[in-house]
């Protein structure tokens, strides 16, 4: 089982900035990627930004130049850098692990934080 511990939502202005932060536990081989998705009241969830065990990110249209996703050097966890936050980033916040190998020869899964809030008013 992977535990995924999130942290840093909260309530901000327009312009503002937050920072997201997402520590993966528990006992696994490997984690091909960890990521931030959204989900707006009424919305589906949503990409914000992915970044894989290789360094490889991915951002959403509309976070790009603003977002930035990094992992902890070491550690299996990530950090999402939230600038110039704008009330239509409003939303719950979920961490994802994904591709999480138990063991080396494992069928890959996938797991999802509880959420976190994060609120931009205008």
């Amino acid at each position: 089982q992977v535990q995924l511990v999130e942290s840093g939502g909260g309530l901000v202005q327009s312009g503002g900035s937050l920072r997201l932060s997402c520590a993966a536990s528990g006992s696994f081989a490997s984690i091909n990627s960890m990521g931030w998705y959204r989900q707006a009241p009424g919305k589906e969830r949503e990409l914000v930004a992915s970044i894989t065990s290789d360094l490889r990110t991915n951002y959403a249209d509309s976070v790009k130049g603003r977002f930035t996703i990094s992992k902890v050097n070491g550690r299996n966890s990530v950090l999402l850098q939230m600038n110039s936050l704008k009330p239509e980033d409003t939303a719950v916040y979920y961490c994802n692990a994904g591709g999480v190998r138990r063991f080396v020869t494992s069928w890959p899964s996938d797991y999802w934080g509880q959420g976190t809030q994060v609120t931009v008013s205008s």
